[in-house]
């Protein structure tokens, strides 16, 4: 007879349910050429400088642990473009820094972790917006807190009309995804503003998680000093000192397995995260950091040309049949079910399945289950056969083979 686990494991483990995504990437793997539209990683390869650069790393040996906080060459790159990007102070390097703390991570996921970490305890709240991230409520439930979510239904932006009314004195920080996962959406730099002001006002920390900062298309960019950029609470001025950034490589180079991010903001948060980190990762994996050094001369435009035609592919085809919010960044649409389908997320997705193609139904993502996601990081004819089989599902007509 085997050890009762029921009794041996934690009650953070009792509270988690399996994501939701894995299940369905299972669940897509047992099928025969699927039309996969679900998964959220990009389909283009590794820029050939930032591969060398790794593969030099490990021919030359640099594959022993690097300090926690990260290899100082890439520290001081990812202090250099936050400090020309936000005009941030610190910039020039990271030895010596007052103002300004970075570090790289494991990964984004893993930078939100130790930020959850850091700041939740029994009773402490984070807002988080609904849709959300899978990982955003479960990752609060592990730290100990309770992820408070915000209705940011029909528009999906988290403005701070709709977190006003959330904060309380158990507050501790208000998460903002923009480009949003699962909806595309992005804030304007407006919107991005008046949340950092309300967050002063009430004394809590705003997090920026901009792992999709790059991948927002030129309708949704504005104009600054260092040219058309994606909006962020973090331009504000002053944002140093209350903003903690979450930026990634994964999404933005293809690189989604070499888990690695960085976290640049208030030095009394960030070096708390790093002494977690300590006792948890002890450091992102030494040569590929070597390799992502090079990330920040890569020419991605021709890969966020592509991801921009697909994404007027997938507006222009839905659009015909169902309430479609225009992304403008990320790769994923967030649509409304159709009528016929009750507006039901999960019976889309169900159907869907039939016909061998695979979407993630909106309820993984959120407390409704009145969309679903379809990701376009898939080739140009591979989302033209999910688009048809949409057209023919939702239209009730044969689709064009």
């Amino acid at each position: 007879m085997g050890l009762d686990f029921s009794r041996l494991l934690s009650e953070r483990c009792h509270q988690l349910a399996p994501s939701g995504i894995r299940r369905i990437f299972e669940l897509s793997a047992t099928l025969t050429d699927p039309i996969n539209l679900s998964i959220g990683q990009p389909d283009f390869p590794v820029p050939d400088a930032v591969k060398r650069a790794a593969t030099d790393a490990i021919e030359n040996d640099h594959n022993g642990y690097s300090m926690t906080t990260g290899v100082m060459a890439l520290r001081n790159r990812c202090a250099q473009h936050i400090a020309q990007d936000f005009g941030w102070p610190d910039g020039s390097t990271v030895a010596g820094a007052k103002d300004v703390a970075v570090a790289v991570t494991t990964g984004t996921s893993g930078a939100l972790f130790l930020m959850n970490m850091a700041l939740l305890g029994a009773g402490d709240e984070i807002i988080v917006p609904d849709p959300y991230f899978v990982a955003y409520p479960h990752q609060a439930t592990i730290a100990g807190g309770t992820a408070i979510r915000c209705d940011t239904y029909p528009d999906f932006k988290m403005t701070a009309a709709k977190v006003e009314p959330l904060i309380t004195n158990r507050t501790k920080a208000v998460l903002l995804n923009s480009p949003g996962n699962p909806s595309g959406v992005v804030m304007t730099q407006r919107e991005c503003d008046e949340l950092l002001e309300l967050c002063r006002r009430r004394g809590v920390l705003l997090i920026s998680d901009e792992i999709y900062d790059e991948f927002a298309y030129d309708d949704a960019r504005e104009d600054y000093a260092q040219g058309r950029r994606c909006p962020s609470p973090g331009r504000a001025p002053g944002a140093h000192e209350d903003v903690l950034v979450i930026r990634g490589f994964g999404k933005t180079y293809g690189c989604t397995g070499w888990r690695l991010g960085y976290v640049a903001g208030p030095p009394a948060l960030v070096n708390e995260m790093n002494k977690l980190s300590q006792f948890s990762y002890v450091c992102a994996p030494t040569p590929l950091q070597l390799g992502a050094i090079a990330t920040f001369d890569a020419d991605m435009s021709g890969v966020l040309s592509e991801y921009a035609f697909r994404r007027d592919m997938v507006v222009k085809r839905l659009s015909k049949h169902a309430n479609v919010i225009r992304p403008g960044g990320a790769f994923y649409a967030f649509v409304e079910a159709p009528p016929q389908f009750g507006h039901s997320g999960t019976q889309v997705f169900e159907a869907a399945l039939e016909r061998n193609v695979v979407l993630i139904p909106g309820n993984v993502f959120s407390d409704r289950d009145t969309h679903f996601r379809l990701s376009f990081a898939t080739d140009r004819q591979k989302l033209e056969q999910g688009l048809n089989v949409l057209d023919e599902l939702f239209a009730g007509t044969p689709a064009a083979r």
